[in-house]
């Protein structure tokens, strides 16, 4: 019975949202014309090289700084 009437009710909404009244709304188009030439002025920027530090590992910084030790990481006598 909930089911028919489930179907029943899903049915009367479908037919009554088809049996509104469509408005057409009308679309103002607007033309734009076609560029046909183009011109490309071209500059150049001077490339600025940078010197990058090497060491001898990688990452030998992060790993120095990440390997501190605080008095809470020490084990403790039992």
């Amino acid at each position: 019975m909930k089911t028919i009437a489930t179907l029943i009710f899903v049915l009367f909404i479908g037919v009554t949202s088809q049996a509104q009244k469509a408005t057409e709304v009308k679309v103002n188009a607007i033309e734009k014309s076609i560029v046909t030439e183009v011109e490309i002025t071209e500059t150049f920027k001077t490339v600025k090289y940078e010197v990058a530090r090497l060491y001898k590992r990688d990452n030998a910084r992060v790993k120095k700084a990440l390997s501190f030790t605080t008095k809470y990481n020490r084990a403790k006598m039992a």
